[in-house]
């Protein structure tokens, strides 16, 4: 990254970062404030109780960040090497509570404190920002009743209207989607990579919303985004190219998540550019809007911003690292409805990818598969963790 070490920031300190870059960020230049201009908001891709204790997540909030997304691995590692955590362990082994109810009370309490922080943006945006989110345990992915009780649970352990739910795009997951909107619980549905999943869990918002009315329960209030995972399609893709012989095969490296997102966003469009959305939203109901996740380039000949820049526009949410929001704040380039250009070029690329014999859906089921597991790898990893500690504490 030369534009941070030209301006003497160690690019592997992202809090550091986010100090140095204050001054910059406090003018009319910040990159966060044009990124809302341009009708997406940026939210972090990270929560701590360090954070909030040391003013960390609200110095973020005050430069422009929008909200908060949290998942089993930034719990895991906030847990395992958070020292206020591991004394809130030992005191719940006096209580001979198990590592499941600890792991639980600790998170739902951060989730708690971070919404309190962020619920002046909730109110200042009528709603539309401020959230932040927690999610059911992976090891439901496949198991609708048990995701639907799980999440009822930490909807009211957290009791907060500026939080969402966290429930994976999985077959078994669509069905709890629907069920827990209509029930008025606020949804981030999280691990999505195809565009046909994405445009059932924006019916099932849809549906549920159509529900409520029948019911005669209102519909505003109700809020939800569609978590769109990128960098995570690129890895894989990347290594199934390299192995392709076809000449044009190693011109699609890097190409096709963006070109998946901004296609994404096309059937986003036509999804609520329908007579069906323009009477539910005539009776008070927002729009799903679609997030992107996994936004950090994992591939260091990349760009830092690959997959900030090209996804801007209205309706959208951009969950960043601190790293890549430091990023942002130094060198972004902010340029209104950048998700519109090259949808040709887009349709072209994800048309290359069937003539080079990968199957983009058959990507998009195994990152969904390694995305529950690595997220359930993270939660045993905390569970091992906290058990540790209460055996440290007997």
């Amino acid at each position: 990254m030369p534009e941070l070490i030209r301006l003497g920031v160690d690019a592997t300190n992202p809090r550091d970062n986010l100090r140095s870059l204050e001054s910059l960020a406090s003018t009319g230049d910040n990159a966060l404030r044009k990124l809302a201009a341009c009708g997406q908001s940026c939210w972090l891709d990270n929560l701590s109780r360090q954070m909030m204790t040391d003013g960390e997540l609200s110095h973020l909030v005050a430069l422009g960040v929008r909200g908060v997304t949290a998942n089993p691995a930034t719990v895991a590692k906030a847990i395992a090497t958070g020292a206020d955590s591991d004394t809130d362990i030992r005191q719940a082994a006096a209580a001979s509570r198990t590592a499941p109810e600890i792991y639980e009370a600790l998170v739902t309490a951060d989730i708690r404190e971070a919404c309190n922080i962020l619920w002046p943006v909730y109110d200042e945006s009528r709603g539309a920002d401020g959230y932040v989110s927690l999610e059911v345990s992976p090891l439901l992915a496949d198991d609708t009743d048990g995701s639907i009780a799980e999440a009822r649970r930490l909807w009211a352990a957290v009791d907060r209207p500026n939080l969402f739910i966290k429930i994976p795009g999985t077959k078994a997951g669509v069905p709890a989607i629907e069920e827990l909107l209509f029930e008025g619980v606020n949804i981030n549905i999280t691990l999505l990579f195809s565009v046909e999943r994405y445009e059932a869990v924006a019916n099932a918002y849809l549906k549920a919303l159509e529900r409520r009315l029948v019911a005669g329960r209102r519909v505003d209030g109700i809020a939800s985004v569609a978590s769109f995972f990128l960098s995570r399609i690129d890895v894989l893709v990347d290594e199934l190219l390299a192995s392709r012989a076809e000449a044009h095969a190693r011109e699609l490296r890097g190409e096709v998540a963006i070109a998946n997102a901004k296609l994404a966003y096309q059937a986003m469009k036509r999804v609520f550019g329908t007579r069906r959305w323009e009477a539910l939203q005539a009776s008070g109901a927002g729009m799903q809007r679609l997030l992107w996740a996994s936004t950090s380039t994992k591939n260091r000949d990349y760009p830092d911003l690959m997959y900030v820049e090209p996804l801007i526009g209205p309706m959208t949410v951009n969950t960043m690292t601190e790293q890549t929001i430091a990023a942002l704040l130094d060198h972004g380039r902010i340029a209104a409805d950048t998700v519109e250009q090259g949808i040709e070029d887009a349709c072209r690329i994800m048309g290359d990818l069937d003539r080079v014999n990968i199957r983009f859906a058959d990507i998009a089921e195994q990152l969904e598969g390694e995305g529950v597991q690595k997220f359930a790898e993270a939660l045993e990893q905390s569970l091992t963790h906290i058990s540790q500690e209460l055996m440290e504490a007997i």
